[in-house]
């Protein structure tokens, strides 16, 4: 069934590229999918942005979660927590649908909402680039609520230091894992209490939006990039303890919304800052920054060794003549390499359905228009490689020999 419905959507994108809202809800294929889009924004050492927005994501699952327990329960909203339904209908909300408000008045705007964003062949790709790139930071930890599942998990992530849309950070080969104040397991054996919405809440504030200093067990600023107006400079709430106070209670009706804004503005930011380059990077190569790098060295290794015995068989004047055509090899190479570091692209690798996912490491070609673009493009270069091989042997040919 999800294979019919993936080909259905594959289809309908045999002529464009896939939107972000396509990518976030895993309606894509490599290698413009969930999986890849997190590699590339690991390399430039800034995925807490969009740990950020699956972890708000999670905590909005677990709110769905629990206010479908209150119905199942035979309760309604309005009588289970009125100080929620009271806050939901002033002031809108993203669950109007499940809590009974009328669509038209008591919604907010929402972006992409997905049960499970990683799959878990995702999760055992993720794992095994872990597992050989030890030196590379650790990889996506979500994994979202859904009202079936029994826990709610999330492992401690790396946290970057500088918001990727405004910064110049370069990308962090080492990092250290560090603890977080909130706790990160809630368990599922029973219907979902408030007490839970506030730990969730509390353990995004203090990994993502606590200034440095705050976050206990941490000797590094990790929060995210927010603009003023969407800062949250303290979480007044424990989870440890009910909320007794009116002033806790109206505060704790804001717990399931809490996030959602920020949650929309990294949305926005990474649709039109990350999401551009990562297509630019993926659709039109398939190479790494790392792949390309060695490919530029190993190229201009090469063309000097090529150079080298090409200038030596002319000022030996070699003969027959002739021999100077085998000089289209160590071109041949050359010229591939370096082109392909200038382009970011490999044409052979492109001719096999292959696209690198981490440096020297490939995954299968699937998004069929991005498929086509590579082709088209590998085409091109093929072409430009073999002008310009054809174009240095003939050259290094006609020169007429001349013994030193």
């Amino acid at each position: 069934m999800d294979d019919h419905r993936e080909d259905e959507w594959a289809s309908n994108r045999d002529n464009r590229l896939p939107s972000f809202t396509e990518v976030l809800s895993r309606r894509t294929r490599p290698p413009v999918d969930l999986f890849m889009f997190y590699l590339f924004l690991q390399r430039e050492g800034a995925e807490d942005i969009l740990d950020f927005w699956l972890d708000v994501q999670q905590h909005e699952n677990l709110c769905r979660a629990y206010f479908k327990d209150v119905r199942k329960s035979g309760r309604t909203i309005r009588e289970d927590w009125p100080e929620y339904w009271d806050y939901a209908r002033r002031r809108g909300s993203i669950y109007g649908t499940v809590l009974g408000l009328n669509p038209q008045t008591g919604t907010k705007r929402s972006t992409t909402s997905t049960g499970e964003l990683l799959t878990d062949q995702d999760r055992a790709n993720l794992a095994s680039v872990d597992e050989k790139h030890a030196a590379r930071s650790p990889s996506p930890r979500m994994q979202s609520v859904s009202p079936n599942t029994n826990t709610a998990v999330a492992t401690e992530p790396p946290r970057s230091t500088t918001p990727f849309s405004l910064s110049g950070r370069t990308p962090t080969l080492f990092n250290n894992r560090r603890a977080s104040r909130a706790p990160t397991i809630i368990p599922r054996t029973s219907a979902i209490s408030r007490q839970d919405l506030i730990a969730s809440a509390e353990r995004i504030f203090f990994r993502y939006l606590s200034p440095a200093g705050n976050t206990v067990g941490s000797d590094e600023n990790h929060e995210i990039y927010l603009p003023p107006s969407l800062r949250i400079h303290s979480f007044p709430l424990n989870s440890s303890a009910e909320p007794k106070t009116q002033n806790e209670m109206g505060i704790m009706a804001q717990i399931p919304d809490m996030f959602h804004s920020q949650k929309e503005y990294c949305f926005r930011a990474m649709e039109q800052d990350a999401f551009p380059r990562f297509l630019r990077a993926k659709a039109f190569g398939n190479l790494t920054p790392v792949s390309a790098l060695v490919r530029l060295i190993v190229g201009l290794i090469v063309l000097w060794i090529g150079l080298a015995v090409g200038f030596s068989l002319i000022f030996l004047d070699v003969h027959p003549k002739s021999k100077r055509f085998f000089l289209f090899i160590p071109f041949t190479i050359a010229i591939l390499f370096l082109i392909s570091h200038q382009y970011e692209l490999d044409p052979i690798l492109v001719f096999f359905g292959q696209s690198e996912s981490t440096p020297f490491r490939t995954l299968h070609i699937r998004e069929p228009y991005v498929r086509k673009l590579l082709i088209g493009r590998a085409i091109w270069v093929s072409l430009l490689v073999g002008a310009c091989v054809a174009g240095l042997t003939l050259l290094f040919w006609a020169v007429p020999g001349h013994r030193l």
